[in-house]
C-alpha cells in the first residue's frame, strides 16, 4: 500500500514535486516495459531512452495544448527553480524536464491519479515502440 500526503503539494518547492514526480515517472515507465516482457538489458536501454531530459522536454512540449492553467503554472514553477546545472542535457532541456517532472509529482500528490494517468496514457505507443529499439 503507497502512503499519502496529507499537506498540500502548492506549498511544496518545486524541486520536491519533480524529485517526486521523478520516481512516478521512473515507475511508469518501467512498469509499461516490464508488463510487455524483455530481458533486463535491453529494459534499462529502453527506460533510459524516456527518463532523460531531452525526452522528457519534448513529452512535455507536446502535452502542452492539454494541460489546464493550474497545470501549466506547476510547470513554469518547476522549469524556473534554481537547480544544479546538467551534464548530460541542454539548460533548456533540464528546465523542461524539471517542469515535466514536477507536475507529475504534483498531480501524484495531490491525489489526481486520473489525470496523472490520463496525460501518460498519450505516451503508451511511444513507450511500446521505445522497447523495441
Amino acid at each position: 500500500m503507497m502512503p499519502t500526503f496529507d499537506g498540500d503539494p502548492r506549498q511544496l518547492s518545486p524541486l520536491v514535486l519533480a524529485y517526486v514526480g521523478d520516481a512516478v515517472f521512473e515507475l511508469y515507465v518501467r512498469t509499461h516495459l516490464v508488463s510487455r516482457g524483455s530481458r533486463v538489458q535491453d529494459l534499462h536501454k529502453a527506460a533510459v531512452h524516456f527518463v532523460q531530459a531531452k525526452a522528457q522536454a519534448e513529452i512535455i512540449h507536446a502535452w502542452e495544448p492539454f494541460l489546464s492553467e493550474e497545470e501549466k503554472a506547476i510547470v513554469r514553477r518547476g522549469r524556473n527553480a534554481r537547480s544544479a546545472l546538467p551534464r548530460n542535457a541542454s539548460v533548456s532541456d533540464y528546465r523542461y524536464s524539471t517542469g515535466f517532472e514536477a507536475l507529475l509529482g504534483y498531480l501524484y500528490l495531490s491525489g489526481q491519479n486520473d489525470r496523472l494517468q490520463e496525460l501518460l496514457a498519450h505516451l503508451d505507443a511511444e513507450l511500446t515502440a521505445g522497447r523495441q529499439q
